[in-house]
């Protein structure tokens, strides 16, 4: 089954995170991503760009409308995804509990529809 770990942090960071500390972190997300890959549970996965580039589209009436940033103000953001393949929910939940970012924000665990 394929599922989506959605990786949610505050953007505000860790104002007392120093750059050798990063340094380490961005590592640890290199050494994860090595992993899911060497044991087949990888499908995909990136890390997306600053809530304030985004764009939100809606269309009423059949008039598209945009408005600059985010669909919703909270306090974490989405700030990237992995789309894993695991045999049921707790094997997906194991894989998103050793995401790096799970130890300062959250990640969402979310399967995929499938439409036969």
């Amino acid at each position: 089954m394929q599922y989506l770990l959605l990786i949610y942090e505050s953007e505000a960071g860790r104002p007392d995170v120093k750059p050798e500390e990063m340094n380490a972190i961005i590592a640890e997300y290199g050494a994860f991503t090595a992993s899911i890959k060497a044991s087949g549970n990888y499908l995909g996965g990136e890390a997306l760009a600053p809530v304030s580039t985004a764009t939100t589209v809606r269309v009423r009436d059949g008039k598209p409308t945009m408005t600059d940033g985010p669909f919703a103000e909270t306090k974490e953001q989405l700030g990237g995804y992995y789309l894993v393949e695991a045999k049921d929910l707790d094997e997906a939940v194991a894989i998103a509990a050793r995401i790096p970012g799970a130890r300062f924000g959250s990640v969402e665990v979310r399967p995929l529809m499938k439409f036969d």
